[in-house]
């Protein structure tokens, strides 16, 4: 412009910093850790973590943007997609078993 004002437009929102205490705590707890972001919809994105342990857990953002930004600022590396090597890593909890296997009881 010719006044010298800048034209970015900003529309990332702010990221809230309780989701990346819980990040960066979360890497911590478990020797590191990867993240996958997932589109939820109007719901916003689902950021999976997989610890270097191989212990995993969520955390949710109110968009994809967010969820980036704070992968980011926890020092958390983001995936593209669930490669085998990740999904290899997984380890799922007893808890995690026996929810599973009651919701296909259930059915």
């Amino acid at each position: 412009m010719a006044d010298g004002s800048d034209t970015t437009m900003t529309l990332s929102r702010p990221v809230p910093g309780s989701l990346i205490t819980g990040i960066k705590s979360f890497a911590e707890d478990h020797g590191g850790a990867k993240a996958v972001i997932e589109y939820v919809g109007r719901r916003g994105a689902r950021i999976v973590l997989v610890g270097e342990d191989g212990v995993w857990g969520d955390q949710f953002a109110e968009g994809t943007d967010i969820a980036r930004s704070a992968c980011a600022q926890a020092g958390v590396k983001i995936e593209n997609s669930w490669e085998r090597e990740l999904l290899e890593q997984m380890r799922p909890s007893n808890d995690l078993w026996r929810s599973m296997g009651r919701r296909t009881l259930s059915r």
